[in-house]
C-alpha cells in the first residue's frame, strides 16, 4: 500500500490554465485536413473549421493555441495569408515535407479557429527570415483599434474590430531552425524586436515571449536573461521525450519494456529542467516576474510506416498517456514558475490529442488525460506527496511507480490526478487530505490498458476513461486499488 498526502494548507499558487495549452503548426495534416477543412470534398466545415474536431477540443478544454510554428514560423510571412484566398501567394513548406501551401489558412482563419475553440491565440513571429517592421505590422494588424495603415488593411480584409492578441513569441528555436544563432546575437535581436512590439490598448497588454533554450542549454537562458530579460515577459523552453536517438527514435506502438521505462524516465526529467531554468530566470529577473513557457513538449517517435516522413504522424498509446500525465503533474507542481505549456501537436502530428483520416476522427489516450485533468485549470495547487518504489528494467532507467498532483477549485472540490507507471503491477493508494475537514464524497475515473494499447479508426474506444469502482472512503480521505499502467483522476468534495 502506498500512502499519499494532500495538504490543503500549502500551495505554490494558482495553476495557470495556459499550462494546458496546445500547438498547431503548418506541418503535415495538422492544419489542412486536421483542424481546417477549407472546402475539401466530403469533409463538413463551419467557417472553414472541422466541427467534429472543434467540438471535441472544446470538450477537452483548450485554453491557448500556439501558431503557425515551430520551424515554419520563421519562414512564414503573414501578408501571404491575408486577403482574398484566390490572391494569396503559394509557397513551398521547406521545413516539413516540401508540400505546396496555398495559404488559405492564415491570420483570420487562425483567429476564427480560436474563437470557435474559445481559447487565447499565441502567435509566433518570424525573426529568422523576417524583419522588425514585418513583425510590428502584424501586431498592429491584429491589435490596433484606431486609424492606421495596418488597421485599415484589416478592415479592408473584412475585420472591423481588433482581436487583441496578447501572446507573441519572438521567433522560434533561434538556436536551431529559427536561425542557428548564438545566444548573444539572439538576445540583442530579442531586445530590438521587443521594443517594436507595442501594446495598442492599455487594457490588453502584450505578453512578449523570448525564444528560449533547447532542453538543458542553461547557458542560453543565462545569456538571454542577462541581456534581454528586462524586455520580455516570459522565456520559452523546448523539451521532447525521445526514447532512442534522433536518427532512430523508436516505434510509437512496437516497443519493449526497456523503451517503455526509458521513455518515462526521460519524461520525468522535465522536473529537473524546470527547476534549473527557473533558478536562472529568477536570478536575473530583478523586481519583475519573468515566467517560463514550455511551448513545445511531448513524445517524438518514428513516423508511422508508409507515411510522409516530413509529416511526423505517429500513433498514441497508453505510454503517451503516462508521459502526458507526469508532464502535467510536473507543470502543476511548478505553477509558481511555469505560466504556459503547449503540447506538440494538437492534431495528426507527434503526440496529438486527435487523429483524423478523411472525414473520420478519433480521440487518443493523450486526449483523455487532458480531459481528465481539465479542472486543474485556474485551480489552487496543493502540496502533495506519495510513497513510491522504484521500478524498471535497468538501474539507469528506473522510475517511481506513482506520480501525483492535486488542486482545489473555487467550489472547494479537490482534484487529485495520479499515474501508476508500473506496467505489470497494480497499486493500492491510501490518500489522506489535510486541512479541508470532513470528506463528503469521492468519485474517480481511470484510463488504463497495456502500455502499447491505442485507439484506431476501426476500434476508436479501445482506450477510454471509465468510472473507478470500489473507492473506500476513510476518515480523512480514501483508499483505492489502481490497475497497472493507468492514469486516474479523483474529485473529492468536502463536507
Amino acid at each position: 500500500m502506498s500512502k499519499a498526502i494532500i495538504n490543503a494548507n500549502r500551495s505554490r499558487g494558482v495553476i495557470n490554465r495556459n499550462i494546458y495549452g496546445h500547438f498547431a503548426e503548418h506541418l503535415g495534416r495538422c492544419i489542412y485536413g486536421g483542424l481546417y477543412a477549407g472546402g475539401q470534398s466530403g469533409i463538413p466545415s463551419e467557417n472553414g473549421m472541422r466541427p467534429d474536431v472543434v467540438r471535441a477540443l472544446r470538450a477537452m478544454g483548450v485554453p491557448v493555441l500556439r501558431w503557425p510554428g515551430g520551424c515554419f514560423a520563421d519562414t512564414y510571412h503573414w501578408r501571404d495569408g491575408v486577403g482574398p484566398r484566390h490572391t494569396r501567394r503559394k509557397i513551398v513548406n521547406t521545413n516539413w515535407g516540401g508540400v505546396t501551401e496555398d495559404n488559405s489558412f492564415g491570420t483570420h482563419e487562425f483567429l476564427e479557429l480560436c474563437r470557435q475553440l474559445e481559447c487565447e491565440p499565441y502567435i509566433s513571429g518570424n525573426v529568422g527570415s523576417g524583419t522588425v517592421q514585418e513583425f510590428s505590422d502584424w501586431v498592429e494588424y491584429c491589435n490596433m483599434g484606431g486609424l492606421s495603415p495596418m488597421a485599415d488593411l484589416r478592415r479592408a480584409n473584412g475585420r472591423e474590430d481588433p482581436w487583441h492578441v496578447r501572446y507573441w513569441g519572438i521567433g522560434n528555436e533561434a538556436w536551431g531552425c529559427g536561425g542557428n544563432m548564438r545566444p548573444e546575437f539572439y538576445a540583442d535581436l530579442c531586445r530590438q524586436y521587443a521594443t517594436y512590439l507595442r501594446s495598442y490598448d492599455s487594457a490588453h497588454p502584450l505578453c512578449r515571449i523570448a525564444s528560449g533554450a533547447n532542453a538543458d542549454d542553461y547557458h542560453w537562458t543565462k545569456v538571454l536573461m542577462e541581456r534581454a530579460g528586462e524586455f520580455v515577459d516570459a522565456v520559452s523552453m523546448h523539451y521532447y521525450t525521445v526514447p532512442g536517438d534522433w536518427t532512430h527514435k523508436g516505434s510509437a506502438t512496437e516497443f519493449d519494456r526497456g523503451a517503455y521505462f526509458t521513455t518515462l524516465q526521460k519524461a520525468l526529467r522535465l522536473d529537473e529542467l524546470i527547476e534549473n531554468h527557473t533558478r536562472i530566470i529568477r536570478q536575473y529577473q530583478g523586481g519583475r516576474r519573468v515566467g517560463l513557457v514550455v511551448d513545445e513538449w511531448g513524445t517524438w517517435f518514428d513516423v508511422e510506416p508508409g507515411t510522409n516522413p516530413g509529416f511526423l504522424y505517429q500513433q498514441n498509446t497508453m505510454r503517451d498517456a503516462l508521459v502526458a500525465a507526469v508532464s502535467l503533474n510536473i507543470f502543476n507542481n511548478h505553477c509558481d514558475s511555469v505560466v504556459m505549456a503547449n503540447i506538440a501537436q494538437i492534431v495528426n502530428v507527434l503526440q496529438a490529442v486527435i487523429l483524423t483520416e478523411g472525414d473520420r476522427m478519433l480521440l487518443t489516450p493523450t486526449y483523455h488525460v487532458f480531459e481528465m485533468y481539465r479542472k486543474h485549470q485556474d485551480a489552487r495547487q496543493l502540496e502533495s506527496y506519495v510513497e513510491t518504489s522504484l521500478i524498471g528494467e535497468t538501474e539507469e532507467g528506473r522510475v517511481p511507480n506513482l506520480h501525483i498532483s492535486a488542486s482545489q477549485g473555487p467550489d472547494g472540490t479537490v482534484l487529485i490526478t495520479a499515474a501508476n507507471l508500473d506496467d505489470a503491477q497494480g497499486a493500492v493508494l491510501d490518500c489522506s487530505l489535510a486541512g479541508m475537514g470532513r470528506v463528503e464524497s469521492v468519485a474517480g475515473r481511470v484510463l488504463s490498458g497495456g502500455a502499447n494499447a491505442h485507439n484506431t479508426f476501426e476500434a476508436p474506444e479501445t482506450v477510454r476513461p471509465v468510472p473507478l469502482e470500489n473507492i473506500e472512503q476513510t476518515a480523512d480521505g480514501f483508499k483505492v486499488a489502481l490497475p497497472s499502467c493507468c492514469v486516474a483522476a479523483f474529485e473529492v468534495r468536502p463536507g
